[in-house]
Protein backbone atom coordinates (compact mmCIF):
# COMPACT_ATOMS: atom_id res chain seq x y z
CA UNK A 1 0.00 0.00 0.00
CA UNK A 2 2.78 2.71 0.80
CA UNK A 3 3.75 1.78 -2.62
CA UNK A 4 1.29 2.43 -4.28
CA UNK A 5 0.44 5.57 -2.51
CA UNK A 6 4.29 7.15 -2.81
CA UNK A 7 3.88 6.31 -6.68
CA UNK A 8 0.10 8.19 -6.50
CA UNK A 9 1.65 11.40 -4.68
CA UNK A 10 4.90 11.44 -6.26
CA UNK A 11 4.20 11.38 -10.23
CA UNK A 12 1.67 14.48 -10.32
CA UNK A 13 3.45 16.38 -7.75
CA UNK A 14 6.66 15.89 -9.62
CA UNK A 15 5.20 16.58 -13.03
CA UNK A 16 3.53 20.06 -11.79
CA UNK A 17 7.05 20.93 -9.66
CA UNK A 18 9.81 19.90 -12.25
CA UNK A 19 7.40 20.38 -15.76
CA UNK A 20 9.71 17.27 -17.83
CA UNK A 21 9.56 17.35 -20.79
CA UNK A 22 7.79 14.02 -22.38
CA UNK A 23 7.66 12.50 -25.59
CA UNK A 24 6.54 8.96 -26.55
CA UNK A 25 4.71 7.96 -24.09
CA UNK A 26 2.34 6.41 -26.94
CA UNK A 27 5.46 3.93 -28.03
CA UNK A 28 5.10 2.04 -24.22
CA UNK A 29 3.32 -0.66 -24.33
CA UNK A 30 0.42 -0.75 -21.64
CA UNK A 31 0.66 -4.56 -21.43
CA UNK A 32 2.84 -7.28 -21.19
CA UNK A 33 6.89 -7.40 -20.84
CA UNK A 34 8.50 -4.59 -22.06
CA UNK A 35 11.99 -3.73 -21.44
CA UNK A 36 13.17 -0.10 -20.68
CA UNK A 37 16.78 0.67 -22.24
CA UNK A 38 18.18 4.41 -21.27
CA UNK A 39 21.40 6.13 -20.94
CA UNK A 40 22.81 6.96 -18.05
CA UNK A 41 23.77 10.65 -16.69
CA UNK A 42 22.69 10.54 -13.00
CA UNK A 43 21.79 9.57 -9.79
CA UNK A 44 18.22 10.76 -10.09
CA UNK A 45 17.49 8.81 -13.81
CA UNK A 46 16.15 5.54 -12.52
CA UNK A 47 13.66 7.89 -10.46
CA UNK A 48 12.66 10.23 -13.53
CA UNK A 49 12.37 7.10 -15.62
CA UNK A 50 9.44 5.82 -12.77
CA UNK A 51 7.88 8.58 -12.03
CA UNK A 52 7.15 9.66 -16.24
CA UNK A 53 6.78 6.17 -17.40
CA UNK A 54 2.97 5.02 -18.03
CA UNK A 55 3.60 1.60 -16.47
CA UNK A 56 5.24 0.66 -13.20
CA UNK A 57 8.73 -0.10 -13.67
CA UNK A 58 11.68 -2.03 -11.23
CA UNK A 59 15.28 -1.20 -11.68
CA UNK A 60 18.28 -2.38 -9.89
CA UNK A 61 20.08 -0.78 -7.01
CA UNK A 62 22.43 -1.47 -4.58
CA UNK A 63 21.68 -3.28 -1.34
CA UNK A 64 22.76 -0.80 0.76
CA UNK A 65 20.05 1.11 0.26
CA UNK A 66 18.10 -1.17 1.50
CA UNK A 67 20.16 -1.93 4.82
CA UNK A 68 21.03 0.53 6.66
CA UNK A 69 20.68 1.11 10.40
CA UNK A 70 17.78 3.61 12.45
CA UNK A 71 15.48 6.36 11.15
CA UNK A 72 17.64 6.94 8.22
CA UNK A 73 18.08 3.49 6.91
CA UNK A 74 14.49 2.84 7.46
CA UNK A 75 13.58 5.54 5.52
CA UNK A 76 16.09 4.76 2.39
CA UNK A 77 14.67 1.27 2.16
CA UNK A 78 11.34 2.39 2.11
CA UNK A 79 11.77 5.52 -0.40
CA UNK A 80 13.77 2.81 -3.05
CA UNK A 81 11.51 0.21 -2.60
CA UNK A 82 8.09 2.58 -3.14
CA UNK A 83 10.01 3.53 -6.60
CA UNK A 84 10.86 0.15 -7.42
CA UNK A 85 13.96 -0.58 -6.90
CA UNK A 86 15.53 -4.26 -6.82
CA UNK A 87 18.47 -4.43 -4.55
CA UNK A 88 21.38 -6.28 -5.69
CA UNK A 89 24.60 -6.71 -4.03
CA UNK A 90 27.10 -5.49 -6.82
CA UNK A 91 30.40 -6.85 -4.53
CA UNK A 92 29.54 -10.31 -5.59
CA UNK A 93 30.77 -12.24 -8.19
CA UNK A 94 28.11 -13.11 -10.01
CA UNK A 95 27.00 -9.59 -9.30
CA UNK A 96 26.46 -9.10 -13.41
CA UNK A 97 24.33 -12.51 -13.58
CA UNK A 98 22.10 -11.90 -10.48
CA UNK A 99 21.47 -8.83 -11.60
CA UNK A 100 20.17 -9.82 -15.48
CA UNK A 101 18.23 -12.53 -13.94
CA UNK A 102 16.36 -10.45 -11.05
CA UNK A 103 15.41 -8.40 -14.42
CA UNK A 104 14.55 -11.50 -16.35
CA UNK A 105 12.16 -12.30 -13.00
CA UNK A 106 9.98 -8.89 -13.87
CA UNK A 107 10.23 -9.28 -17.34
CA UNK A 108 8.90 -13.07 -17.25
CA UNK A 109 5.98 -11.48 -14.57
CA UNK A 110 4.58 -9.39 -17.78
CA UNK A 111 6.30 -6.65 -15.71
CA UNK A 112 8.56 -3.55 -16.75
CA UNK A 113 12.30 -3.33 -16.28
CA UNK A 114 14.34 -0.50 -16.68
CA UNK A 115 18.18 -1.27 -17.83
CA UNK A 116 21.28 1.03 -18.82
CA UNK A 117 23.14 -0.70 -21.42
CA UNK A 118 26.43 1.81 -20.38
CA UNK A 119 26.63 -0.08 -17.09
CA UNK A 120 27.37 2.76 -15.08
CA UNK A 121 27.47 6.28 -15.00
CA UNK A 122 28.71 8.36 -17.64
CA UNK A 123 30.86 10.80 -15.83
CA UNK A 124 31.60 13.45 -19.23
CA UNK A 125 28.27 13.41 -20.96
CA UNK A 126 29.27 11.08 -23.76
CA UNK A 127 27.02 8.00 -24.73
CA UNK A 128 29.38 4.91 -24.27
CA UNK A 129 28.88 1.27 -26.48
CA UNK A 130 26.27 -1.04 -24.61
CA UNK A 131 27.11 -4.15 -23.02
CA UNK A 132 24.97 -6.74 -24.33
CA UNK A 133 23.11 -7.98 -20.98
CA UNK A 134 20.14 -5.76 -22.73
CA UNK A 135 19.98 -7.86 -25.34
CA UNK A 136 20.47 -11.09 -23.43
CA UNK A 137 17.11 -9.97 -21.27
CA UNK A 138 15.94 -9.31 -24.84
CA UNK A 139 16.14 -12.05 -26.29
CA UNK A 140 15.80 -14.61 -23.44
CA UNK A 141 12.12 -13.37 -22.29
CA UNK A 142 11.11 -12.33 -26.12
CA UNK A 143 9.86 -8.95 -25.01
CA UNK A 144 9.96 -5.70 -26.73
CA UNK A 145 12.71 -2.56 -25.85
CA UNK A 146 12.04 0.80 -25.37
CA UNK A 147 15.09 2.62 -25.72
CA UNK A 148 14.98 5.83 -23.43
CA UNK A 149 16.77 9.38 -23.70
CA UNK A 150 17.40 11.44 -20.95
CA UNK A 151 18.45 14.89 -21.46
CA UNK A 152 19.06 17.37 -18.00
CA UNK A 153 19.27 14.76 -15.48
CA UNK A 154 22.89 15.76 -14.22
CA UNK A 155 21.62 19.54 -13.61
CA UNK A 156 18.87 18.19 -11.91
CA UNK A 157 20.64 15.84 -9.42
CA UNK A 158 24.44 17.08 -9.61
CA UNK A 159 27.47 14.93 -7.66
CA UNK A 160 27.35 16.00 -4.46
CA UNK A 161 23.36 17.14 -4.12
CA UNK A 162 20.79 16.02 -1.99
CA UNK A 163 17.85 17.52 -3.18
CA UNK A 164 16.84 17.97 -6.46
CA UNK A 165 17.18 21.46 -8.06
CA UNK A 166 14.25 22.54 -10.11
CA UNK A 167 15.65 22.24 -14.25
CA UNK A 168 14.68 21.26 -17.54
CA UNK A 169 14.39 17.46 -17.71
CA UNK A 170 13.40 15.70 -21.14
CA UNK A 171 12.35 11.88 -21.12
CA UNK A 172 11.78 10.45 -24.81
CA UNK A 173 10.52 7.42 -25.55
CA UNK A 174 11.25 5.25 -28.70
CA UNK A 175 9.80 2.83 -30.97
CA UNK A 176 9.53 -0.37 -29.70
CA UNK A 177 12.42 -2.62 -30.82
CA UNK A 178 11.27 -6.24 -31.70
CA UNK A 179 13.97 -8.55 -30.42
CA UNK A 180 12.23 -11.67 -31.35
CA UNK A 181 12.92 -10.91 -34.63
CA UNK A 182 17.03 -10.95 -33.87
CA UNK A 183 17.69 -14.68 -33.72
CA UNK A 184 18.57 -16.39 -30.17
CA UNK A 185 20.09 -15.25 -26.71
CA UNK A 186 22.77 -17.86 -27.48
CA UNK A 187 23.62 -16.11 -30.64
CA UNK A 188 26.60 -13.43 -29.81
CA UNK A 189 25.85 -11.94 -32.70
CA UNK A 190 22.41 -11.83 -32.05
CA UNK A 191 23.05 -10.31 -28.99
CA UNK A 192 25.84 -7.10 -30.30
CA UNK A 193 23.68 -6.44 -33.42
CA UNK A 194 20.37 -5.64 -31.05
CA UNK A 195 22.56 -3.71 -28.27
CA UNK A 196 24.08 -1.80 -31.32
CA UNK A 197 20.70 -1.23 -32.54
CA UNK A 198 19.17 -0.48 -29.34
CA UNK A 199 22.20 2.20 -28.48
CA UNK A 200 21.99 3.70 -32.11
CA UNK A 201 18.27 4.36 -31.09
CA UNK A 202 18.79 6.10 -27.68
CA UNK A 203 21.80 7.89 -29.72
CA UNK A 204 19.30 9.25 -32.26
CA UNK A 205 17.19 10.99 -29.02
CA UNK A 206 19.86 12.04 -27.22
CA UNK A 207 22.01 13.31 -29.72
CA UNK A 208 25.19 12.64 -27.41
CA UNK A 209 28.82 12.43 -28.62
CA UNK A 210 30.01 8.83 -29.33
CA UNK A 211 32.38 7.51 -26.73
CA UNK A 212 33.32 4.51 -28.91
CA UNK A 213 34.29 2.36 -26.52
CA UNK A 214 33.03 0.72 -22.95
CA UNK A 215 32.38 3.23 -19.87
CA UNK A 216 33.96 1.37 -16.71
CA UNK A 217 33.03 2.74 -13.14
CA UNK A 218 36.00 4.80 -11.28
CA UNK A 219 39.15 2.17 -9.79
CA UNK A 220 37.99 1.50 -6.28
CA UNK A 221 41.67 1.71 -5.21
CA UNK A 222 45.19 2.22 -6.55
CA UNK A 223 46.10 -1.26 -8.03
CA UNK A 224 43.02 -1.45 -9.97
CA UNK A 225 44.31 2.35 -11.14
CA UNK A 226 47.59 1.03 -12.18
CA UNK A 227 46.00 -2.24 -13.83
CA UNK A 228 43.95 -0.17 -16.12
CA UNK A 229 47.08 2.21 -16.67
CA UNK A 230 49.06 -0.87 -17.80
CA UNK A 231 46.42 -2.15 -19.88
CA UNK A 232 45.92 0.70 -21.65
CA UNK A 233 49.84 1.27 -22.42
CA UNK A 234 49.97 -2.30 -23.41
CA UNK A 235 50.87 -2.35 -27.74
CA UNK A 236 48.81 -5.80 -27.40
Amino acid sequence: MFKSVARAVARPVSRVVYRPTITGRENVPRQGPVLFASNHLSFIDSVVITVVAPRDVRFLAKAEYFTGSGARGALSKAFFESIGAIPVDRESNTAAQDSLERGREVLEEAGAFAIYPEGTRSRDGRLYKGRTGVAWLGLTTRCPIVPVALTGTPDLLPVGARVPRIRPVTIQFGQPIDSASYGEASSARARRRLTDDVMTAIGAMSRQELAGAYNEPPPANVVERMRRALHRNDPS
